[in-house]
């Protein structure tokens, strides 16, 4: 027995009671400790600190979490949850792996320690139940509908089944001196049961959280878990027949009475403290200390009782209605207890799993049989309910491969069953490195089988010349903070929304992926939730995206001709990009404004938002599939500018589709009555006015929007395509007193600084810039393009935002989306009658932002094939 001794100077109960403690059955090694060595006199005093018990556990702690992070790096690329790094990480800390060295295994991890350290894990895991509980919104399982629930039993009914079946008629191969009914019962349960918090992360990483069939899948997760741990507190009631006859009719009763009573008497008191609460404030860090310690108090309970702590922690998080509250509680643990203390749990079933107690072939390829066995049958079952409901077979698939992942539910049930002495070791290692397996195909099998379809059908509304300036227009807004939304909403005031020239705007609020379950599940169901699902008092939000959401909502209460749809993407920023061009694409968006990366401070300064932002809007220019606008706000969004009577905007036009896109969006400004625009034209020396007779306007014939034009651009250079577009806005605007033209000569970039600081910046709230002004190596451009900051801005709106210029004018930067034309043209008839090659087509032509390769005039003649039928296609 490899032993400390007990100081002789204890009573001889205490040491009596330790002894009870620390003995576990027969057949178990008996490990006794010293409670006095608990802290070290340091090593100068000739103390070694890995004898004393808190040194020991936190060096542990800290090797276990460097090694979950390390493997979660490693396996980042393979695209696996966090819980296989988690896992993997205790395996191979374990007997396993490092615990063939003597020295690892005697002075880290000596089997004295692991009282300690299984005490702080299941604390962790007390914590981490209550969270899962408290993201389980009840509300979800009541609207998910007949097809979630029908996955959800299907994909438990018959998997429990065939695992119960498999293994009863193995039973004596594989659950040799165990309880057979506790040893099926817990198997089935293992077999049947699929992760909730290890599958939302799987569908936000492949992108599927916000789609039908990751709807679905978490809905039917949801109920799949709850069952689950209603058939575990059943296996544990059973497990306990030893003691007395009708011990497990009295667990099970009083396991009913505490589910009732944190149903009728807590909920009731937390909602009774969320009403109490003043509207604005948050809870007090009392009320938050006192819900916390009744974490531990239903674990006490349901332990008591004889069922497992986790239950009575689940049970609590359930009760607690989601909202502030639950927000406030997730906010308050869910770092700590997620990112240092679970890790410790699945060390702790690491450290349990010894490869080399599997010695016997036959109950390993029974175990492995009977566990493939299950999980055909919950895929068999997934589409089944599938293809009642119609759904395509690939999807159904992917479903019951979604309804497979397992881990840490799982591992909490193999522990258990451990504990209860139902699984031997050799069981439960080779069900927790099956289960490993299973969790490592989730990922590859369903994005290989299942890829969304998308609708392949052009539209030509991909940027704001194409349509009328009168018309209809869609937008897409993107905002990361609360302080985005003010200067967004001045920007669409500013746009003229009416009933005869509506703006129907898409409101996304990006949200980074960090691995936090509370994040992602709460802004993934903001997604699909309607405006009256969130107008009562028991909303899923997180307070920022409920405030933004609030305010996109209140000004569309407010203002005319303006429809808003609230929307809520969940990506990491290396691929958000990939989200904002799908989302885009699919709504038919013709122009996509963004934040800038900066935002000003106080004292006029300006201060990065967030140091992954400005990869996000560089990626966005370049693969975004229709315009792109970047706002920088400087005192747009401030309430004296916003209340003025009169707003005075200027636009700075060099030439080139970007300034004309520019224009475009500066046309909708000028039918605002409180909108002034200035048109500021930059011209070289030597220009000569482009003969504009060869210019045609016509109404559209293909369009049912008589009002949209277009202009014919077939062989016409860049200039000439300024001309027609100036002369056209000039003749649609003619006598308009608010606009005001002003030409400028210039010769080189220094003469073009001098021309804007010459004007007077204090007048202006507002500039409009293209991207991309004038000719590639334009002289007037030039010099100011080798000096850039934010290459995103372009030169022009690099400079503008530089503190050289004043600090009170907002810039929006543009960038028009033009079709980028083959080396070899395409004849037009055939180009237009098959307008999804022709789509496709564009689309892999498509130029990056850095590079000038639509200046051309290839690039014009790929314009005039877009609208050479006459006119854009309706949405």
């Amino acid at each position: 027995m490899d032993a400390m001794p007990i100081s002789d100077g204890l009573p001889g109960n205490v040491t009596e009671q330790m002894r009870n403690a620390t003995m576990p059955k027969a057949s178990s090694t008996v490990v006794c400790y010293s409670p006095m060595m608990i802290t070290t006199n340091g090593i100068w005093q000739g103390f070694n600190p890995l004898e004393f018990s808190l040194p020991l556990f936190i060096l542990q702690t800290a090797i276990i979490v460097v090694t979950t992070r390390l493997l979660v790096l490693v396996l980042r690329p393979f695209r696996q949850p966090r819980v296989i790094a988690e896992i993997l990480a205790g395996v191979l800390l374990g007997p396993s792996v490092m615990g063939q060295i003597d020295t690892w295994a005697n002075m880290v991890f000596p089997m004295r320690s692991l009282l300690t350290l299984e005490t702080v894990a299941h604390l962790g895991l007390l914590y981490f139940l209550f969270l899962v509980g408290l993201e389980m919104d009840i509300d979800v399982i009541r609207r998910s509908g007949k097809k979630a629930l029908f996955v959800a039993i299907a994909g438990m009914a018959l998997p429990f089944c065939m695992g119960v079946a498999t293994s009863f008629i193995f039973r004596h191969q594989v659950s040799r001196n165990v309880h057979q009914t506790s040893f099926i019962l817990f198997l089935g349960v293992a077999l049947s049961v699929t992760a909730f918090p290890v599958l939302a992360r799987i569908l936000a990483e492949i992108k599927l959280l916000g789609t039908d069939l990751g709807r679905i899948a978490m809905s039917a997760a949801i109920v799949n878990d709850m069952c689950a741990w209603i058939l575990l507190a059943i296996a544990i009631a059973i497990s306990e027949v030893d003691s007395a006859a009708l011990s497990s009719l009295w667990v099970l009763l009083s396991g009913v009475l505490f589910v009732l009573f944190c149903f009728y008497v807590v909920r009731p008191g937390m909602w009774w403290l969320i009403r109490r609460t003043p509207e604005g404030e948050g809870i007090s860090d009392m009320q938050v200390s006192l819900i916390l310690t009744g974490v531990m108090l239903a674990g006490v309970c349901t332990d008591a009782i004889g069922i497992h702590s986790v239950f009575g922690a689940f049970v609590y998080g359930l009760v607690i209605p989601t909202g502030p509250l639950g927000v406030v509680l997730i906010e308050k643990i869910e770092d700590f207890v997620t990112g240092l203390l679970l890790p410790l749990f699945f060390a702790i079933s690491g450290l349990r799993t010894n490869v080399q107690k599997i010695n016997d072939p036959i109950t390993v390829g029974l175990l492995v049989l009977v566990f493939v066995m299950a999980s055909f049958a919950k895929i068999m079952g997934t589409i089944i309910i599938a293809a009642l409901y119609t759904m395509p077979f690939r999807e159904g698939i992917a479903l019951g491969f979604l309804m497979n992942t397992r881990g840490l539910v799982e591992m909490i049930v193999l522990n258990i069953g451990r504990d209860k002495e139902v699984l031997d070791d050799e069981s439960f290692a080779v069900m927790v490195l099956v289960s490993v397996a299973m969790t490592t195909l989730v990922t590859p099998v369903v994005t290989g089988v299942y890829r969304p379809s998308r609708r392949l059908v052009g539209y030509k509304r991909r940027n704001l010349q194409r349509i009328r300036h009168d018309s209809e227009l869609r937008m897409l807004t993107c905002v990361h903070t609360t302080r985005n939304v003010p200067s967004v909403l001045s920007l669409l005031e500013l746009s003229n929304p009416n009933k005869r020239s509506p703006i129907f705007i898409y409101a996304l609020h990006l949200v980074e992926l960090t691995g936090r379950a509370s994040n992602m599940l709460a802004a993934a169901a903001a997604s699909s939730a309607s405006k009256q699902s969130r107008s009562g008092s028991g909303s899923s939000l997180p307070p920022v995206t409920e405030h933004i959401f609030n305010a996109f909502e209140n000004y569309e209460r407010h203002t005319g001709g303006v429809s808003i749809q609230t929307l809520a993407a969940v990506s990491p920023y290396q691929s958000m990009h990939e989200d904002v061009s799908v989302l885009a694409e699919d709504k038919h968006v013709s122009l996509i404004v963004i934040p800038f990366h900066k935002q000003q401070t106080v004292d006029g300064g300006m201060e990065p938002i967030n140091p992954h932002v400005r990869g996000f809007n560089e990626s966005l220019l370049s693969t975004s599939p229709c315009s792109v606008a970047i706002l920088l706000d400087r005192g747009l969004s401030a309430a004296a500018a916003r209340m003025a009577t009169e707003h005075h905007v200027a636009l700075f036009f060099f030439g080139g589709p970007d300034d004309r896109e520019a224009l475009a969006y500066a046309w909708r400004m000028v039918e605002h009555p409180g909108v002034a625009l200035t048109i500021v034209r930059f011209l070289p020396p030597n220009y000569r006015s482009r003969s504009v007779s060869g210019s045609t306007y016509r109404p559209s014939s293909v369009d049912s929007d008589s009002r949209a034009i277009t202009i014919s651009t077939e062989g016409k250079s860049e200039q000439e395509q300024d001309e027609d577009y100036l002369n056209e806005f000039r003749a649609r605007n003619h006598g308009n007193d608010a606009i005001s033209y002003a030409m400028r000569m210039v010769a080189n970039s220094e003469e073009t600084v001098a021309a804007m600081r010459g004007m007077d910046n204090n007048l202006h709230e507002l500039y409009i810039v293209g991207r991309r002004p004038g000719e590639v190596g334009s002289p007037m451009t030039a010099a100011l393009e080798e000096w850039m900051e934010n290459p995103e801005l372009g030169p022009i709106g690099d400079m503008l935002v530089s503190s050289d210029f004043s600090m009170s004018v907002s810039v929006l930067v543009v960038q028009q989306y033009v079709v980028a034309a083959a080396p070899a043209p395409v004849p037009a008839p055939a180009a237009s009658s098959d307008p999804v090659r022709q789509y496709l087509s564009n689309a892999n032509q498509r130029p990056s932002a850095a590079s000038g390769a639509y200046r051309t005039s290839a690039a014009s003649a790929a314009n005039s094939r877009w609208s050479g039928s006459g006119g854009t296609v309706g949405f």
